[in-house]
């Protein structure tokens, strides 16, 4: 158990076509491995405005956050050689904007999944947890996000 007990806010990007939903990965700066967007919040900035910057910066998307599906989960960091418990809150984020360039760009690279597929993309039991429960959402991820569009 950690001696002080973190909590980062992170996204789920996503899109939609024809009703199949892809999650945007990106990979992680020290080891390379594919995870989602995360980062702690600043002082006095909100979830939602939080990860809004963090998917941007780190993936390079814009979009609308589906603030009524937040998932909070238990994800291992490397911290001094030790792996380390954090506690992220993700919310699905509806990527509505692609940039070419973003703020680190040039320590990660991105990946589009299809769902169904995003189970091999990492192996991380952590983050597949998180792909698992967002997979039981997407009934009402899709419907929320046909208002999103509309």
């Amino acid at each position: 158990m950690t001696s002080s007990l973190q909590h980062k806010i992170g996204a789920i990007p996503f899109a939609i076509k024809d009703d199949r939903i892809a999650i945007l990965f990106v990979t992680s700066q020290r080891r390379g491995r594919w995870i989602l967007p995360k980062g702690n919040l600043k002082a006095g900035e909100s979830h939602k405005k939080g990860c809004k910057r963090e998917a941007f910066e780190e993936a390079g998307v814009k979009g609308k956050i589906l603030k009524h599906f937040p998932m909070t989960m238990l994800i291992g960091k490397l911290i001094d050689n030790n792996m380390d418990k954090v506690a992220v809150t993700y919310y699905p984020l509806l990527v509505t904007e692609q940039c070419e360039e973003w703020p680190e760009a040039s320590s990660r690279q991105r990946h589009w999944s299809l769902l169904e597929d995003a189970f091999r993309v990492t192996d991380r039991e952590d983050y597949l947890s998180v792909i698992r429960q967002f997979a039981e959402i997407t009934p009402w991820v899709l419907e929320t996000s046909k208002h999103k569009i509309a």
